[in-house]
């Protein structure tokens, strides 16, 4: 099913962006999914400006659907956004056979995936400026390169590669979310009479998003937790529970 298909039938969120809808394939089959590498090698040949692309983002915002970013996941699928994504952090939480795997038997990258994923970037920022709400996830699929939380602390960071500013990535992975559940009055923001819910980091993610990473404490509901003890108790345990 393609997104604009789905948004006719009321989907009011779609997952992964761009990179997984495949309208545009010319092959494609009712009640059949076409092969994946046939519909991403046409799917790279479209340009951003596409005016089937334009069409897209337009029905999408009138009908109020959302969409979910998850570009950890397509970046990791790069040579470069792989080895980005095996940050020191991610070697140490994964288990040493994990960790072999993930360097010596990571699935083969089709070299399609640079290009692919600067399309993702460019819907999603075309998406955002027509007024439709994004949100993002790092969604940790079987590739094993992106971690929970650490995955998501590489979306932000792709969102500013992307064309966002460090605060407009910030709100997408945090206000925009809230507001697509209602839950805006109470989370997503940090404002007096809401949960207290937060992250301390060293530094100032709004300017360098990279602080973004500098994780000292965590709230949630007040209860503040000692992050390098969170970090330390998943040492070496990723990829075996």
């Amino acid at each position: 099913m393609g997104f604009t298909e789905a948004a006719h039938l009321g989907i009011d969120d779609l997952e992964h962006g761009l990179l997984v809808d495949t309208e545009f394939f010319p092959g494609k089959k009712p009640d059949q999914c076409p092969p994946v590498r046939e519909a991403l090698e046409d799917l790279g040949k479209m340009s951003p400006a596409d005016p089937r692309i334009t069409a897209l983002v337009a029905e999408l915002v009138k009908r109020k659907v959302a969409v979910t970013s998850t570009l950890a996941v397509f970046d990791a699928l790069t040579e470069d956004g792989f080895r980005r994504a095996l940050t020191p952090a991610v070697r140490e939480a994964v288990s040493a056979d994990a960790r072999g795997r993930l360097l010596n038997e990571h699935i083969s990258r089709n070299p399609l995936w640079p290009a692919l994923v600067k399309l993702e970037m460019s819907f999603e920022r075309a998406f955002v400026q027509a007024g439709g709400l994004l949100l993002a996830g790092c969604d940790p699929t079987g590739n094993g390169a992106v971690l929970t939380g650490y995955g998501d602390w590489r979306d932000v960071e792709l969102l500013v590669d992307a064309g966002f500013t460090p605060l407009e990535a910030l709100k997408i992975h945090s206000l925009n979310g809230s507001i697509w559940l209602g839950q805006q009055d109470r989370i997503g923001t940090v404002a007096p009479g809401k949960d207290a819910d937060l992250v301390v980091v060293e530094g100032d993610p709004s300017k360098n998003v990279a602080d973004i990473e500098k994780v000292e404490i965590v709230f949630k509901q007040g209860v503040g937790y000692d992050s390098r003890k969170l970090f330390d108790s998943v040492r070496g345990v990723v990829g075996i529970r």
